[in-house]
């Protein structure tokens, strides 16, 4: 008896062994981050992504260990879950001991499949906790004694940038370093004269009165037992920006938190002893001047290398002319560790091209428009001026073209001035001056601008192709998406779509990267499904929302832009935004959930939605909204009243999910009550029963109630008649709509199965379209139709949001469920198209789709992640029977077929690698 009791757990711990080899954990992560160091939330979210190569397999329960010791993490001292049923892998809430500032957790994590076998534990991960709570920050906030300018026309001045220092000395060997630094409005921060990290244009733009982040850095290997000393300097930023008035109007001083250029840091050492010591910024630190004299977002820098202050950051430097700091109060805004990407430089560009338009003035062409700034290497003598300023495109005559760079709109062949002090034609123009020793290097740190061509004048000699190179710099986001097909020319609107996306992403998601920089809220609406395929947003996007949280107006409504500088154009009174542009506060929250899986954001910031959508209430009454910036861009006349009341419908709607999804109950009764009222409302104003056509009846005014399903069942076909009129026999087959009615006509037609009129649009190669776009020489998106050369921007985002449906479309890849837990994958093949290949990285796994048409076949791979599930449709010929392997789909391992539909044959599909063969056409 004994002996076969022996047996059978001999075979039981084989059968788990071998189950545990089959499949694997991997990519753990804490709030969306793999490894943060520097982690200030008391109750973090954990993921992980399973993989295994057996077809069906689920996870339906798992267990974590979370341990300060990764010696002991099998004694999980800080959390043993315990067996937890349920097959979520991400947004697994925290649930132990509360967790201790400056510490180090290790966790892991194991599951059990479908068959209750439980896998071998992951490989262990880690996050490091910084300051826990506020109480642990000692330092000050400091900065050097000089006072801001009392007169506007004075920020404009020569100011030296603050360098600020301190020596110190370690008496022991130490085990450990980390620096936590919150430098306003950009800092770089410095140990025995070397650069700390590779962020640039730290610290990100937030409302700082609100909330500030701060930096945490392993400077573990950067100092030394004996003498050390820490500098940092200071820029201006958005903390302390000009005074220039945009579009003659609004002056960022006049509603941003700004104050002098500021640092608040500690440097926390840990000795081989187990001791510590905390450095922090206070009087002590001493401060002296920069050789940066001038420095703006807007308007670049000047930079004279004759006043640089060797060795100011190493130990034992000369500080006889350098003075005390000052203690400041500082920005009142709650301190919090980053947890969105650091912008850095990405991409090394090379110029392709230089020509002399003028004697002496040299222009580089690097080939493809950019946000960032350029590097100067020069060799001269001292005091010799070299300046450099960019544009995105050139005249006729081969002279720089700047007009779409200009900050503001403010031209002065318009003479438009942008307050007193500001220079004509203010834009990124980047100066340096020689200090004569040698080859020299210049890269701007405290500014940046889109351009693609470069003009050099006041050069030594005759400059190189290598003497200017372009620094792509953005968000440094992890790509999640990757698009190709028989198309050459959508392949090349997906890479200048791309490129539109990472010159937009600077902290905020901006509207353009040069003349406005602003995180206007329509860009993102229209947009970040198109973003969220092709880069990780998850945290990003929990910043945009936070953003437009920490400038919500006292009455509830939300501003146009955020962090709000005051524009809020045809709004809905009490300094509010434009429903349309309002709306990116909800969506952003509904973005992650359906995304991400993120429910934590929607919970967090319920009662801020709640209220916005009671304020928007209170003022419409009638349930009609009469103001809207609307279908910005648009060809055709714009449908205000229509627009600005299916955008505060849309509100309502999100509202009234949320409210289910949180389990209020009277809340979703309430507003999907409103939600009917709002939609009768809509159809009684605008709608000319009985003929489909709504307003003006052009093609946005069809498809925006077409998109939010405002239209009765009676009168879709004579709507969707009416917009195909509009289409084919007024504009010849183009598109006539703006920012918000583009998207929605991609994804109206694909829900509707008719990819083939999204596709005689999107394959237009003249005006009005992307093909347009290219034929002019674009390699980023216009914000207009018409080729822009003076008002316009040639680097704007909104219309990327064709993007979106190359990966819903023609990959057909479409969430059904939070976090892609289930989906489909439903391709629409269309026109001369022949192949069309991508992914999409979700938070569960790599989603897949190939197909390729061959003669009257069509061939689709698909993967499927483990722990979810999908619906299939194979583009298929009615009854013809489809193979899956080269056998039979019907009775192949994971499949369940469901009907024939629509030109499809449609399969219920478990995880794994699907390859699909099946009778396309005749």
């Amino acid at each position: 008896m004994q002996y076969r009791f022996l047996i059978n757990i001999f075979f039981l711990l084989l059968s788990n062994f071998i189950y545990g080899q089959k499949i694997e954990i991997g990519h753990l992560k804490t709030d969306n981050q793999s490894t943060p160091l520097g982690f200030d939330n008391q109750v973090p979210e954990f993921s992980w992504i399973l993989q295994s190569a057996e077809r069906g397999t689920e996870q339906t329960a798992f267990e974590i260990l979370v341990s300060d010791n990764e010696n002991k993490l099998d004694a999980g001292n800080y959390w043993q879950s315990g067996k937890i049923q349920g097959n979520k892998t991400f947004g697994i809430q925290y649930s132990g001991k509360p967790l201790k500032s400056f510490t180090r957790f290790f966790w892991k994590v194991r599951v059990w499949n479908q068959k209750d076998e439980v896998s071998v534990w992951s490989e262990s991960s880690w996050f490091e906790t910084s300051m826990v709570n506020i109480s642990d920050w000692k330092a000050q906030w400091i900065s050097d004694q000089r006072a801001l300018p009392a007169k506007d026309e004075d920020f404009y001045k020569e100011t030296p940038i603050p360098l600020l220092r301190k020596e110190i000395k370690l008496n022991k060997e130490l085990r450990s370093a980390r620096l936590y630094i919150a430098g306003l409005g950009y800092s770089i921060a410095y140990i025995n004269g070397q650069r700390v990290g590779d962020h640039m244009l730290d610290m990100p733009w937030t409302q700082f009165n609100k909330q500030v982040t701060y930096n945490s850095f392993d400077v573990t290997t950067m100092l030394r037992k004996g003498e050390n000393a820490i500098g940092v300097m200071l820029g201006n930023g958005w903390y302390n920006p000009m005074p220039l008035k945009l579009f003659r109007t609004w002056n960022l001083r006049n509603t941003l938190t700004v104050g002098k250029p500021c640092l608040k840091a500690q440097l926390r050492i840990t000795y081989n002893d187990g001791s510590n010591e905390t450095i922090v910024t206070d009087e002590s630190w001493m401060g002296g001047n920069g050789p940066i004299l001038k420095n703006s977002v807007y308007l670049g820098e000047l930079y004279d290398a004759r006043l640089e202050q060797k060795g100011w950051a190493e130990p034992g430097f000369d500080e006889r002319n350098w003075h005390k700091s000052t203690v400041l109060t500082g920005p009142k805004g709650e301190l919090i560790a980053r947890y969105m990407p650091p912008v850095r430089a990405t991409r090394i560009l090379k110029s392709v091209k230089m020509t002399e338009p003028k004697p002496g003035v040299y222009l580089f062409d690097f080939g493809q428009n950019f946000a960032g700034v350029s590097r100067l290497y020069v060799k001269g003598a001292a005091g010799t001026k070299v300046t450099m300023r960019g544009g995105e495109d050139i005249h006729a005559d081969g002279t720089l073209n700047f007009l779409t760079v200009i900050a503001g709109q403010l031209k002065a062949m318009w003479n438009l001035k942008g307050g007193p002090g500001c220079p004509d034609d203010p834009m990124m123009i980047n100066t340096y001056i020689l200090k004569g020793e040698g080859d020299e290097v210049f890269t701007p740190e405290f500014t940046f601008s889109s351009f693609r061509y470069i003009e050099v004048t006041g050069f030594p000699g005759k400059p190189d192709l290598n003497s200017v190179e372009g620094l792509r710099m953005n968000t440094d986001l992890r790509e999640t998406g990757s698009f190709e097909c028989s198309n050459t020319m959508f392949n090349l609107i997906q890479e200048m779509t791309k490129w539109t996306f990472l010159s937009n992403v600077f902290s905020v998601q901006s509207d353009c990267p040069a003349r406005e920089k602003l995180g206007y809220g329509a860009d993102i609406v229209t947009t970040a499904e198109a973003f969220s395929y092709n880069f990780d947003m998850s945290n990003f996007y929990r910043k945009v929302v936070q953003d437009f949280v920490n400038d919500v107006r006292p009455n509830g409504g939300m501003p146009e832009i955020a962090p709000n500088i005051g524009i809020n154009s045809e709004g809905m009174g009490g300094d509010t935004g434009s429903p349309g542009w309002q709306l990116a506060f909800p969506f952003g929250m509904k973005l992650l959930y359906d995304y991400y899986g993120d429910i934590a954001t929607a919970a967090k910031n319920y009662e801020v939605l709640k209220k916005q959508i009671d304020f928007m209430h209170s003022v419409t009454p009638g349930h009609i909204v009469l103001k809207d910036i609307g279908d910005h861009e648009s060809i055709d006349k714009k449908p205000i009243e229509l627009s600005a009341t299916a955008f505060y419908y849309h509100h309502v709607i999100i509202l009234a999910e949320f409210a289910k999804f949180l389990d209020k109950k009277e809340d979703a009764v309430k507003y999907t009550k409103l939600t009917e009222e709002i939609k009768a409302a809509f159809v009684k104003t605008f709608l000319k029963s009985g003929t489909g056509v709504f307003d003006s009846g052009t093609q946005a005014a069809q498809l925006i109630p077409l998109y939010y399903n405002l239209v009765p069942e009676e009168e879709k076909k004579a709507a969707v008649d009416q917009l195909l009129l509009e289409i084919y026999n007024k504009h010849k087959g183009h598109l006539s709509t703006g920012i918000f009615a583009t998207k929605f006509m991609f994804d109206f037609f694909r829900r509707e199965n008719r990819n083939d009129i999204a596709y005689t649009i999107a394959n237009q190669r003249d005006f009005p379209g992307w093909g347009n776009m290219l034929a002019h020489g674009a390699t980023t998106l216009y914000e207009c139709w018409q080729y822009p050369d003076t008002v316009c921007s040639q680097n704007h985002p909104m219309f990327g949001s064709i993007s979106e449906w190359f990966y819903k479309s023609l990959l057909g890849i479409n969430s059904k469920a939070p976090g892609f837990t289930k989906f489909e994958i439903k391709p629409q093949p269309v026109g001369d198209l022949t192949w069309a290949k991508g992914h999409y990285d979700a938070v569960v796994g790599r989603i897949s789709s190939d197909w390729k048409i061959e003669g009257t076949h069509f061939y689709l791979k698909v993967g499927i992640p483990v722990n979810t599930s999908a619906t299939v449709y194979i583009p298929s010929l009615k009854g013809k029977p489809v193979l899956e392997g080269g056998q039979s789909a019907l009775t192949a391992a994971g499949l369940k077929f469901k009907e024939y539909a629509d030109g499809y044959a449609v399969f219920e599909v478990k995880s794994g690698n699907y390859a699909f063969d099946s009778v396309f056409q005749k």
